[in-house]
């Protein structure tokens, strides 16, 4: 089961995400986890707990690396040495993993990411770390998703961009309606992925095979 979401025309703010004035010390987040432990029901002094703290303000540390990322820094070295290139350029099956901002659970699925360069391309990695430096945060699928396109759409100045993301969100898989194995598709194409349907047709039919 999919529930599918597209989004052509409105545009992600770049201003839209609060700067974090000052991040708590080491030691106030390894308190905030003792006290979701108590919450929790559990004690923090005993055995089996006493470094979970210290382990769970590192797996943070990883899960949430995006926020030290410039995704627009990413993708600054670009090549013009392509031979007349100007066809698709796309990467498939990028892993996903983010958290939604309305529980913190994961998000896990894959990213499809393609633009039709003009005089120029960036490193395919390059593609890969994008979805990384927007995912690795709190996020909601929708945002996400415009985000990447619209950073590839900035810094590249490509003919046009499309990206779809399918993913399963442990919000509603792991709590709630319990729902497993349904996935959510979200979807951006801007320039001549949006302004021609056959480009877009043949998008999705690449990504699919």
């Amino acid at each position: 089961m999919s529930a599918i979401a597209y989004d052509t025309i409105t545009r992600a703010s770049s201003n839209d995400e609060e700067s974090v004035s000052s991040r708590p010390t080491r030691a106030e987040a390894e308190e905030a986890v003792r006290t979701l432990i108590r919450w929790a029901g559990d004690n923090p002094a005993r055995e089996g707990l006493l470094d979970t703290p210290k382990r769970v303000t590192k797996a943070y540390q990883e899960w949430f690396a995006g926020y030290d990322d410039d995704p627009e820094a990413i993708l600054a070295r670009t090549f013009e040495e392509v031979e007349g290139y100007d066809d698709i350029v796309l990467m498939k099956d990028i892993r996903l993993e983010s958290y939604c901002e309305h529980h913190m659970a994961p998000i896990i699925g894959k990213a499809h990411i393609a633009y039709l360069p003009d005089n120029k391309v960036v490193g395919i990695s390059k593609l890969a770390r994008l979805v990384d430096a927007y995912s690795k945060r709190l996020q909601i699928q929708e945002k996400l998703t415009a985000q990447i396109a619209d950073t590839l759409n900035t810094v590249l100045e490509p003919k046009g961009v499309a990206v779809m993301i399918e993913a399963e969100h442990q919000c509603m898989s792991t709590r709630g309606v319990h729902k497993h194995g349904v996935d959510t598709i979200t979807t951006r194409f801007t320039g001549a992925f949006r302004d021609d349907p056959k480009l877009e047709e043949r998008f999705l039919r690449l990504i699919k095979g």
